[in-house]
């Protein structure tokens, strides 16, 4: 429970920090974040992965319309509220979200893996891992985005579906936030592409993909293992990544010593659907 409760206010200050890198960024979107309860709720415009409620259920009950305002705030945008919900979590807030119409869309598995303090990089033969810089972002992202759009047929789908440009935008706005870029180059041709942060001695990875090109040649292996380098040189005494259930991604990691440490129930409830009146003091 401590831990799930340290990765989840990891995964806040990730949101906050972003959306705010965001807001500045485009300022013209009128974004916002607003606390609740030790989560936060983030709108960072239209199509942003940012648009969630991250953290909920590890700082008690939100207090009474707490919910009611970040409600109106997603739907003043004419957006869905998206809740990331841990099966850890109070579960009188798995209650207090379905009595006020939410309903469930999707998992997301949250996995982790205890560092050891002398980890070795591991660097599989014609392919070359390195961070990534800021002008070649674009290609960077082109790569990452015909990963995500070329998923491998295992696991469950996705629920979500982003757009090249709010991909880009994100990425500038984790840069911000403290995430580093890694790329894998094969043959000389970026191949893959992967995110990571630390915070609180959490090495957040954040997301990697490969183009389909070049898949089944270990990049993903290898850019696994850079960032598991890097965050055990920085003393960090956990990794953790987020994948879809039983998804190749998840198998990849898992191969590499990570356990299912928990899963997030995703729920949702679009603008203007009916409430229950459920508020908690």
């Amino acid at each position: 429970m401590e831990l799930a409760a340290r990765i989840e206010r990891v995964e806040v200050d990730l949101i906050r920090r972003a959306s705010e890198a965001a807001r500045r960024r485009c300022p013209e979107t009128r974004g916002f974040t607003i606390e609740m309860a030790g989560a936060v709720a983030s709108f960072a415009g239209d199509g942003s992965p940012f648009n969630k409620v991250a953290g909920l259920g590890f700082g008690g009950l939100p207090r009474a319309g707490a919910l009611d305002k970040v409600e109106l705030a997603f739907a003043a945008h004419g957006a869905a509220v998206q809740v990331e919900l841990a099966n850890l979590a109070d579960p009188a807030i798995g209650l207090l979200l379905t009595e006020s119409g939410y309903r469930l869309v999707g998992f997301e598995n949250v996995l982790g893996l205890a560092i050891p303090d002398n980890l070795e990089r591991r660097r599989p033969p014609g392919i070359e891992v390195r961070p990534s810089s800021e002008d070649e972002l674009p290609a960077w992202v082109d790569v990452v985005s015909d990963g995500f759009e070329h998923p491998d047929e295992e696991g469950v789908p996705s629920h979500e579906h982003f757009t090249r440009e709010a991909i880009e935008g994100a990425e500038r706005d984790f840069a911000a936030a403290g995430v580093v870029r890694y790329a894998a180059v094969c043959d000389g041709v970026m191949a893959g592409g992967a995110s990571f942060r630390i915070a609180e001695g959490v090495a957040q990875l954040a997301g990697a993909a490969t183009a389909p090109a070049y898949r089944r040649r270990g990049v993903q292996s290898a850019l696994l293992s850079a960032r598991l380098a890097d965050a055990a040189s920085a003393g960090c005494d956990i990794a953790v990544v987020t994948t879809q259930p039983g998804s190749k991604s998840q198998q990849n990691v898992q191969r590499q010593g990570f356990d299912l440490l928990y899963t997030r129930a995703v729920l949702v409830k679009a603008p203007g659907a009916s409430t229950k009146a459920t508020d908690a003091d």
